[in-house]
């Protein structure tokens, strides 16, 4: 049944970008609805269990490059929710190594960010949109085995393919300036692996390597992270070539492809379960240029995400609260 109560906005994707726009509408007291096709908020912000433990499989730790974003991340370090990691990472053939710039994460793993904004939202998650349309000054948003649902505005944050298809269902063109510049936007791959294993292992502190020429660019241990007290579980990630060359294989033989690779690093421990991960659209390899796209062509029709505000956490947030800020002003 199409949902005909009024709203002030859809955002679909409830990333950190989409869940940063909605928290700044809300706390404004605006209507406002997320939409996630997860099972759970946050996107690459993903915290997976695994028998006894935890491991982050997404996003894995995240910086902070200006003033806009420090202040949330003092709050959250205030709060006791995020904690400085790191300032450095060793690519394995040192002990350690620092360049002096904080690498934080979030206690009890990077989900738990997502879930920290979102509360209070209304959410509906498990839900899959089908086509965003525009009728008579409103935008209708096609839910799939769940009607419809209709509000002044609408903000898009999925990665910008996945808006692109949903704009094309709804028989939405854009301007060709826009159109231009969103699919000039591209992404990487990445194949993410966690594997649990029977023993702890050894990885210099703290707990992480990262290999900018090798195949596997990213080991940790999330039990030295401090998310999985309980169980050894590392992660592991490929570059983005790395992983397009092998997307198209088998889950068992990719998975046997990094475990050969980090055989070294695993000395006598057993993997006693492997579980993969495929992000499609994993880190925007090309960035439209401002913090959020405006479309031309339509009225109160936005973009976001960490295609728009840079290829980070930090860009993700600042791109959503961009585009929340705009929507606050118009509505």
């Amino acid at each position: 049944m199409t949902q005909t109560y009024a709203i002030d906005a859809i955002v679909v994707g409830a990333g950190i970008s989409g869940l940063m726009a909605a928290r700044l509408l809300k706390d404004a007291g605006k209507e406002v609805i997320l939409i996630d096709k997860g099972r759970s908020v946050g996107g690459r912000l993903a915290t997976r269990r695994i028998g006894t433990g935890s491991a982050d499989h997404g996003a894995q730790f995240f910086t902070v490059r200006t003033p806009e974003f420090g202040v949330y991340v003092e709050r959250w370090l205030a709060e006791g929710l995020v904690f400085e990691w790191s300032r450095g990472w060793t690519d394995g053939s040192l002990i350690t190594t620092r360049d002096g710039h904080p690498r934080y994460a979030v206690r009890g793993g990077m989900n738990r960010l997502a879930k920290h904004v979102s509360e209070g939202l209304q959410i509906f998650t498990d839900v899959r949109v089908t086509a965003v349309r525009s009728h008579l000054g409103r935008w209708h948003v096609d839910m799939e085995g769940k009607g419809q649902l209709a509000a002044s505005a609408v903000l898009l944050t999925p990665p910008v393919p996945q808006s692109l298809d949903l704009l094309e269902a709804g028989g939405v063109g854009l301007h060709a300036e826009d159109e231009a510049a969103l699919k000039a936007i591209q992404y990487e791959m990445c194949l993410s692996a966690m594997l649990l294993l029977d023993r702890p292992i050894f990885l210099p502190a703290p707990g992480a390597i990262q290999r900018e020429n090798a195949n596997i660019h990213w080991i940790a241990d999330n039990r030295a992270k401090g998310i999985s007290p309980a169980a050894t579980i590392l992660t592991i990630q490929a570059t983005g070539i790395y992983s397009r060359q092998l997307w198209d294989q088998p889950d068992d033989a990719i998975l046997n492809a990094f475990r050969v690779d980090v055989m070294p690093i695993l000395g006598e421990a057993r993997v006693l379960e492997a579980q993969l991960k495929r992000w499609r659209y994993s880190r925007p390899s090309s960035v439209y240029p401002g913090r959020t796209l405006i479309a031309q062509s339509h009225e109160n029709l936005l973009f976001a995400g960490d295609a728009f505000g840079g290829p980070r956490l930090e860009g993700a947030v600042l791109s959503g609260l961009a585009a929340g800020q705009v929507l606050l002003e118009r509505l």
